[in-house]
């Protein structure tokens, strides 16, 4: 029904006078046009008005939506292991630190090595456990246990996680200190907390080491552990190792059952892996039978054999037929071992199969020979080490060649290796042997010089030594040199005081004592003050001892005292100052009372008043006296 013209402008009047219904109606109301721009700019105020009032419906729906939770965090334990940084994370400047600290290991600078890596994690560019674990296998390769393990204390505070690779690294490290207990305890935590599992490398370490250590039964037990908990294949290298172990202990029978139990597992055909018959062979030979012993030897190098012969495995039969009589045999395999080394395709020898070489010449008296196939090893890219130096040094002192055996130790920093405690210790005693007494001690002075750390026993060989040949002097520079580097124990002190006390020097010896007492890490035993008693009252000087003694105490009481005091001072010290600060702000606080009271016609007051507190405060000397004011 269409309008009439009055009756529109009477509804369009009706819609002006509600503008609340505007506003409510989900059709926007728009006038056609405003006659003046005023006009306009009111309508569009209005409008802005009434959606501040009354927002649009999808405002008010996506409010009314209710709030999704996210679940809290859990609490992080501070103790729980750290995960092992990816590899993705050795990047960018981590990656330039990592190449810096490599640059030094090959620069045989490792402490150099150890410290910028301590400094660095402290840095803007934190060293990866890939970085620190390539530090530890460097300063395990020289045997610088001590070394390894601080660093390892370090980078565990620093939170550095670690990963497998560290883990096997510090099992290594403790069995090679002879600390098979201790290795099985860290094993142990690395079962219960790393967030990884054991790998078969950690296996071989472990199982190695301890048959190195006698722990055989041990040894045993893990493997079992591998095979049956783990479900790792069968590895020939571990059975290897523990058939090498029952070969010590001459348990010919427990070669063969772990030989079989290996050929079992693998399927019960031929045992391809020829890392095994080597320790075959020696359980053979251990129980009298050479011709099967032969026929393994046979079987397992034989040009047509499936048996795969590696350096390692060829290393082992080796060492089985120099041992066991049959040293040309051995010639002839390692002529042929020779023949097929073509590196990098075909590694056939390395740094073990000239050692063993070196050891089946020295056997059989060729020790010329010997020193020939040691020297050769470089034709064939092998590095000797310093353990391949010690054996053939060993064997040459132990058959009065020391004259070799000490031009051999020349050549050692020319190729680079480092000589170590058992080097010189060696050296030393063959040197006493043959009744060259300062040679043996120019050797015992060059390895403290190097840095090395002798035992108490070739301490104690060297000066008894040097006593016997009457140079008492020169023993006692040793006792001076390594009493402070040494842990003694009363039968070294007893020594030298008794040879002090024979040729009179009793003052020397009340020195000793004196240097005794002040040591903190060595005691003066009962056992010890009687003994020194006995050697003074030879001369009627036993009160001296006495008196030593008793200054000794007066002086530490003393020294006690002093500490206190100072103590007490700096107390004093610190309450006077924080007094000083707090009457500072009172009298702050009073001025600025003045200053208001000037203003508001009362600055004498507030001033008298400030002063008398102050003054109470100062009289009673407390704190809260002061707070108040």
């Amino acid at each position: 029904m269409a309008l009439s013209k009055p009756a529109f402008l009477a509804h369009l009047k009706n819609l002006t006078a509600k503008p609340h219904c505007l506003a409510s109606s989900t059709t926007a109301f728009r006038f056609l046009s405003f006659s003046t721009p005023e006009e306009a700019a009111a309508e569009r105020r209005r409008r802005k008005r009434a959606l501040r009032l009354e927002p649009p419906l999808a405002s008010l729906n996506r409010n009314q939506q209710p709030r999704q939770r996210l679940p809290p965090k859990p609490i992080q334990n501070p103790n729980a292991p750290k995960l092992p940084e990816p590899v993705s994370a050795l990047a960018e400047k981590r990656l330039d630190l990592h190449n810096k600290i490599l640059t030094l290991i090959r620069e045989n600078d490792l402490a150099e090595a150890a410290l910028y890596t301590r400094h660095s994690v402290y840095s803007n560019c934190r060293p990866t456990i890939y970085t620190v674990n390539a530090v530890l296998t460097a300063l395990l390769r020289q045997s610088k246990y001590s070394d390894l393990l601080s660093l390892h204390r370090f980078i565990t505070q620093a939170g550095i996680g670690p990963n497998v690779i560290t883990h096997n690294l510090i099992l290594q490290t403790y069995l090679e200190c002879k600390k098979p207990e201790t290795a099985l305890e860290n094993f142990k935590q690395m079962l219960n907390d790393a967030p990884f599992s054991p790998s078969p490398t950690t296996y071989r370490i472990l199982i190695k080491g301890l048959v190195d250590n006698g722990k055989v039964e041990k040894a045993l037990e893990l493997k079992e552990e591998m095979v049956e908990i783990k479900e790792f294949s069968p590895d020939p290298i571990i059975y290897h190792y523990l058939m090498g172990g029952c070969v010590q202990i001459g348990d010919a029978d427990g070669v063969f059952r772990l030989f079989e139990e290996l050929k079992g597992k693998l399927g019960g055909g031929v045992v391809e892996d020829g890392v095994v018959y080597g320790n075959l062979m020696k359980g053979y030979f251990m129980g009298g039978m050479e011709k099967e012993a032969m026929e393994c030897y046979e079987e397992a190098t034989r040009p047509d054999s499936r048996v795969k012969m590696s350096a390692v495995a060829y290393n082992s039969v080796l060492d089985a037929l120099c041992k066991n009589g049959k040293f040309d045999e051995g010639l002839k395999l390692f002529d042929r071992m020779l023949e097929e080394h073509n590196p990098p395709r075909r590694l056939a020898v390395n740094l073990g199969s000239f050692n063993v070489m070196a050891d089946g010449y020295c056997l059989h008296g060729r020790f010329g020979d010997a020193i020939d196939v040691f020297n050769k090893m470089g034709d064939y890219r092998c590095s000797p080490d310093t353990l391949s130096f010690n054996n053939l040094i060993d064997q040459l002192c132990g058959n009065g060649l020391l004259a070799e055996a000490e031009k051999l130790y020349g050549e050692m920093d020319g190729k680079g290796v480092k000589p170590d405690e058992y080097t010189f210790g060696v050296l030393i005693d063959t040197c006493f042997k043959e009744s060259r007494i300062d040679d043996g001690a120019a050797y015992f002075r060059k390895m403290v010089e190097l840095g090395l750390r002798p035992s108490l026993a070739v301490y104690n060989k060297v000066v008894d030594e040097l006593v016997k040949v009457g140079k008492i002097d020169e023993a006692k520079s040793f006792y001076d040199l390594m009493v402070k580097k040494l842990k003694f124990d009363d039968e070294s002190y007893k020594f030298m005081m008794r040879t002090m006390s024979g040729v009179g020097k009793l003052d020397e010896v009340l020195q000793m004592v004196d240097q005794i007492i002040d040591d903190e890490g060595a005691e003066f035993s009962e056992e010890l003050q009687e003994f020194v008693r006995e050697e003074l009252r030879k001369e009627g000087r036993e009160e001296d001892l006495t008196k030593l003694i008793d200054d000794k105490e007066r002086l530490k009481a003393e020294a006690k005292a002093k500490e206190a005091e100072a103590a007490e001072a700096a107390k004093r010290s610190a309450r006077a100052a924080v007094a000083s600060m707090l009457q500072n702000k009172v009298s702050e606080e009073a001025k600025g009372g003045a200053n208001e009271g000037d203003q508001t016609g009362g600055g004498d007051e507030g001033v008298e008043a400030a002063t008398e507190d102050v003054a109470g405060a100062d009289n009673e000397g407390t704190t809260e006296r002061q707070v108040t004011a």
